[in-house]
């Protein structure tokens, strides 16, 4: 029998944008359309797994992004001590993403090989590519390599029963999303393989994206991989704290219970 995970979405940021900027062609409404910035939990009763670093003060401010909660204040909401944490996945290498890794001294990284050789090759050279990337995470992430703190997968990969990663690409060409086994059954954790939910649901991208072809397909790969559309949780969308609940009423705003069914 597969274990049931507990599973959580903690905002540690936000930006203030209208809906041109997260779909690819624009929008004829352009009404207001803000950005949450999440990172996300998983545990069990014996350890826990955390997917993506998030960005820090420096970045949030050369980039206009208001940090709510920096990563070690962020998992200590959830009472986490990041020194604890073992395994990080990461969905990709985007600067929101992959930018505290120094707030994680003894975790192992879950990496794709595709993302690390995107995040190091030719499609580099091109800014439009580029400017998603924090060159100083890029550097750190290849020390990280030498010290033998990544895990390389390629492709589909289990990380502990019930809990794998699967490469999906579009966005970048080494994204991977997140399926996790839990009470309510497999829930799948898009990260940027859809930003939020009208993207999938209306089949429109959003416009960072390496391959528009390999983004759409990812849609219907989160489809496949989740019990139902309701078990597709996206990356950025404000509705995620609006749909599931919060662990404790303290943290209405804050952390989404995404192990048990939305409220809406």
């Amino acid at each position: 029998m597969l274990p049931e995970y507990e599973v959580f979405a903690i905002k540690y940021g936000e930006h203030q944008r209208t809906a041109s900027a997260n779909f690819l062609g624009g929008d004829p409404h352009n009404g207001p359309m803000p950005m949450d910035y999440f990172v996300w939990l998983i545990r069990d009763a014996s350890r826990v797994w955390v997917v993506d670093a998030g960005f820090d003060a420096e970045e949030a401010r050369a980039r206009g992004r208001k940090l709510i909660h920096p990563m070690r204040d962020a998992m200590k909401l959830m009472n986490v001590d990041v020194d604890a944490v073992r395994d990080l996945i990461v969905t990709h290498m985007h600067y929101d993403h992959v930018g505290n890794l120094a707030a994680y001294p003894n975790a192992v990284f879950h990496l794709q090989d595709r993302e690390m050789e995107y995040a190091t090759g030719r499609y580099m050279a091109h800014r439009c590519i580029a400017e998603a990337f924090n060159l100083r995470d890029v550097l750190q992430m290849v020390e990280q390599v030498y010290a033998g703190r990544v895990r390389f997968h390629d492709g589909d990969a289990e990380i502990a029963p019930g809990l794998t990663v699967h490469h999906v690409g579009g966005h970048t060409k080494g994204l991977q999303v997140v399926r996790v086994h839990t009470a309510r059954g497999w829930v799948v954790l898009a990260s940027d393989a859809s930003h939020y939910y009208r993207n999938m649901e209306e089949g429109r991208p959003f416009p960072a994206v390496f391959n528009v072809g390999d983004m759409l397909e990812g849609h219907r790969r989160l489809e496949a991989l989740a019990d139902s559309h309701a078990h597709i949780v996206p990356g950025h969308d404000p509705q995620v704290l609006l749909r599931y609940p919060p662990p404790t009423p303290a943290l209405a705003g804050k952390v989404a219970v995404l192990h048990v069914p939305p409220q809406q």
